[in-house]
């Protein structure tokens, strides 16, 4: 299965994916850990330290030049099927597997922005970025979990009809649903209709009906282990709440398991 994560900024939509792929891993499935968003933390959000971060593939101006340019060509399709092995970091799990199961692996790949491809070969590095998100989506039949920047247009629409569910995630601020509910729209003009709404740090009260946001909602209460944990700790797994939030991840899950029947 694969699911896209996609949400205004600052939102805890990384957190999110974090928790999501940490409790897939811990329930004995292989995951793979896809950063595709400016800010790259997803690593660090899962527990790894800086220096245990591959570099983003975004950088790789070798492979870019490798693949998109062989035998003196451009090819906007090329070959990535080694890259995610070879690309890859293992990431430790945040806490022990569920009882009876054996855990699953969990591997990051740092790609960078789709959208914000740098240098002055924008074009080419968004090639590849995209052929290997393609591949790692509509090749592989593995978990996927797939950090992007704001919505998911940028993956493309061949690539989105691959995509099995949209987590939108969003905070209890106009400003936040007002982007959820634009991402949700366009998600769902390209195709990508199965949808479930991350109300994170919700405190109560009537979420506002907004064309485009999903109808189904899943809200996150502040979590006090995790504003503890953040002043000295960029990780996000291992919490206090961890029980909590594992429910929270199975419910989101299930939604979208859900709109599939």
């Amino acid at each position: 299965m694969k699911i896209a994560f996609a949400g205004k900024g600052g939102v805890g939509k990384t957190s999110l994916a974090a928790w999501t792929a940490d409790w897939l891993a811990r329930s004995g499935k292989n995951v793979w850990m896809v950063d595709a968003d400016t800010a790259l933390s997803l690593g660090q959000a899962s527990g790894l330290s800086p220096q245990a971060l591959p570099e983003p593939l975004i950088r790789r101006a070798d492979l870019v030049r490798d693949r998109i340019h062989a035998d003196g060509f451009l090819k906007l399709n090329p070959d990535v099927g080694d890259l995610p092995e070879s690309l890859a970091v293992d990431v430790p799990l945040g806490g022990p597997a569920l009882d009876g199961v054996t855990a699953g692996r969990k591997r990051l790949l740092v790609m960078g922005a789709v959208t914000n491809a740098g240098g002055g070969c924008a074009c080419d590095a968004n090639a590849l970025l995209k052929a290997v998100l393609a591949h790692l989506i509509v090749e592989r039949d593995e978990w996927v979990i797939v950090d992007l920047e704001a919505g998911v247009e940028h993956l493309g629409r061949g690539t989105v009809a691959h995509v099995d569910g949209l987590i939108v995630v969003s905070e209890p601020s106009m400003r936040s649903l007002q982007t959820g509910a634009e991402v949700g729209r366009m998600a769902r003009d390209l195709g990508l209709k199965r949808q479930v709404l991350a109300l994170n740090r919700f405190r109560g009260g009537q979420v506002p009906s907004l064309d485009g946001l999903p109808e189904s909602c899943v809200t996150i209460p502040q979590m006090d282990g995790l504003m503890d944990r953040q002043m000295q700790d960029a990780s996000v797994l291992g919490l206090p709440e961890a029980a909590q939030l594992d429910g929270y991840v199975q419910d989101c899950l299930d939604r979208l398991a859900a709109q599939a029947e």
